[in-house]
């Protein structure tokens, strides 16, 4: 007899732990992600070393780094590595962040003109332990780049604010070409994606860009759970709101942790919902498995036609 506590048949039959579904089922051809890593690439990693930045590109395990960095393009990510939300899509580490690094704008547009960009994408975690949110800091960004490299548009992706509009208007003041603020999914789902966020309050913020005058952005991600029809819908209310360029790419698990994937979405749909997003009147759209909100954002400003209006 064994000297476990237990027997070893009682041990031999316990089921096993039950593993958590991630995906449904094996990654399709589509989402396969060609590796194009260069001396570029290294490049940028030792230069964001150096200057102590972070990127999203990183903290977000975006699919497509090898190819925006292989080709001298990154997406900046202010204020640290750590948010203060705890979204179910994001990789992002989550907890108290630090103390803001006074340096980091400077930083920042050094970083650019040494990588020779023309179009700057900058984010950042959300600051909800800041009073203003971080809002000063991304305008000292801005005005760090437009000082050192006046020929680079500048596109921002920024937090809500918590709907602080004083704050989003600092941002705004500071002249940036492009700002965006990621609605994420349709809002029947906010509760398990964001639920720290509104998506009334998302959408408010989008609309008070355009009425500022610049341009205004926002992304989706797809296979949350959401109907074709959702999103559709949610296109619907970002036109209402006057929101300018749109991207649509497919939500990827970062981790067991993390939301599951609920379906994959075929190119077919992603091309169609393109279709439906033009004809409503938004002036750029990417829309693609692969695409994420600064996946080849400058597109939106140097399209065959030229730059859109609005873009300075």
């Amino acid at each position: 007899m064994s000297d476990s506590p237990r027997s070893e048949l009682t041990q031999i039959a316990e089921p096993a732990p039950r593993v958590r579904k991630r995906e449904p089922g094996p990654r399709p051809d589509w989402l396969r992600v060609r590796y194009s890593r260069n001396s570029t690439f290294d490049d940028i990693k030792r230069l964001k070393g150096d200057l102590k930045l972070h990127t999203v590109c990183e903290e977000a395990r975006c699919p497509n780094i090898d190819e925006c960095w292989s080709a001298g393009t990154a997406t900046f990510m202010l204020m640290g590595d750590v948010c203060t939300r705890h979204c179910g899509f994001c990789a992002v580490g989550k907890g108290k962040p630090g103390s803001l690094d006074a340096d980091e704008p400077a930083h920042t547009a050094l970083a650019i003109d040494r990588m020779g960009v023309r179009h700057a994408v900058i984010t950042s975690v959300n600051r909800d332990d800041l009073p203003d949110g971080g809002a000063a800091h991304f305008a000292e960004t801005v005005r760090a780049i437009r000082t050192r490299t006046p020929h680079v548009t500048v596109e921002l992706l920024v937090p809500d604010f918590q709907g602080n509009r004083a704050a989003m208007d600092r941002v705004l003041d500071a002249d940036p070409h492009i700002v965006a603020h990621n609605v994420e999914t349709v809002p029947r789902l906010y509760r398990r994606v964001r639920r720290e966020a509104n998506y009334a309050q998302s959408l408010a913020c989008i609309g008070h860009i355009h009425e500022r005058g610049v341009l205004s952005k926002t992304g989706l991600m797809l296979g949350l759970g959401e109907s074709d029809e959702e999103v559709e819908a949610v296109m619907f209310e970002l036109r209402e709101v006057g929101c300018d360029i749109l991207s649509l790419g497919q939500f990827l698990s970062p981790t067991v942790k993390h939301l599951a994937v609920e379906r994959w979405v075929s190119p077919d749909t992603f091309a169609r919902l393109a279709e439906v997003g033009r004809a409503m009147g938004f002036k750029h759209v990417e829309s693609g498995p692969l695409v994420r909100s600064s996946y080849m954002a400058h597109r939106a400003v140097e399209g065959d036609a030229g730059p859109l209006d609005g873009a300075k």
